[in-house]
């Protein structure tokens, strides 16, 4: 587990405490301080210092058998390369993690927000690796309510888990996958093979990280899901001007409003749904970038808002 908020956050932690009490064993391996909006953010080439976080421990959880809590003075992809690449097999050897949470982020990451959230880019970054991974945010900036967003995430967690393989086959992979059905034959014309046996496609593309989920969790969450796209949000008056004696700027929404897009993320949260995007991890050209009529296919196969590949 890791987020953007810092490794003292309540949502992270009380996050995996409720996981720590489904039984399930839990690393945090998070940023010391905070580190919102920093995106995809590395400190190349700079040595990163890291602190076992016993007290937080202690604090939080009752089974410290199965349960580490580290902190890594760098971003949240620097805690993902860290990690994945080594780290925790230096730190805590024979440790194989089976996924990669980030959150929960205070604030939603909705629309184009999945471009700067460091929340996002973590679990962006773990699908680079080869690892499943889910982001998750609670839609408002008002702390009270977490346990919802726990709640719903936990909900995720445990379904997902039940279609993983524990012991994810394709981390720090080096393999050309080039081919793979799920995949785009960009710029060939795109091929349907991907869509004979969609659900076993998508489950692929989850297992090695060229998919992962974006959950966007409202104050007023009716219980329910739906599988979203991203929607289209709109920042006014982002930039706000010093006085005349000041050499300022500051970035900073004064309001933030959407356009209505069918099944939209923004839509979905604001009708009080709980929104899951199924998004790739690869960009848009890259070899690795998902098969669009696979990711349309998604968005149109689901029961009771979930998509059926969860199931």
């Amino acid at each position: 587990m890791t987020n953007d908020d810092g490794v003292e956050s309540k949502s992270l932690l009380g996050l995996g405490k409720a996981l720590s009490e489904q039984g399930l064993g839990v690393v945090i391996f998070a940023p010391s301080d905070n580190q919102s909006a920093t995106g995809m953010k590395l400190n190349l080439m700079k040595p990163l210092s890291f602190i076992h976080r016993a007290d937080l421990e202690k604090e939080w959880f009752s089974n410290l058998d199965s349960v580490f809590v580290y902190s890594l003075d760098g971003s949240p992809c620097d805690t993902v390369i860290a990690a994945l690449d080594g780290g925790l097999n230096k730190i805590i050897p024979g440790i194989r993690p089976s996924m990669l949470i980030s959150g929960i982020n205070l604030g939603p990451n909705l629309s184009q927000d999945v471009y700067h959230s460091g929340t996002v880019a973590a679990a962006k970054e773990a699908g680079l690796y080869g690892m499943p991974s889910i982001a998750s945010s609670w839609a408002s900036f008002d702390p009270d309510g977490m346990e919802i967003a726990i709640e719903a995430t936990v909900d995720i967690v445990l379904k997902c888990l039940k279609v993983l393989d524990l012991e994810p086959p394709h981390v720090l992979e080096r393999e050309n996958r080039i081919g793979k059905e799920y995949l785009s034959s960009w710029p060939e014309p795109e091929n349907k093979e991907c869509l004979s046996s969609p659900s076993n496609s998508v489950l692929k593309a989850f297992q090695s990280g060229e998919l992962f989920l974006n959950l966007n969790i409202p104050p007023h969450w009716n219980g329910l899901y739906k599988t979203t796209r991203l929607g289209m949000r709109w920042y006014r008056n982002a930039v706000k001007i010093g006085d005349d004696d000041s050499s300022t700027f500051t970035i900073g929404a004064a309001t933030i409003d959407h356009t209505p897009v069918e099944k939209g993320d923004c839509d979905v949260v604001d009708q009080c749904f709980t929104s899951i995007s199924c998004l790739p991890s690869w960009p848009q050209g890259h070899p690795l970038n998902l098969n669009p009529q696979l990711l349309a296919w998604i968005l149109e196969n689901t029961e009771n808002g979930l998509p059926i590949w969860l199931h």
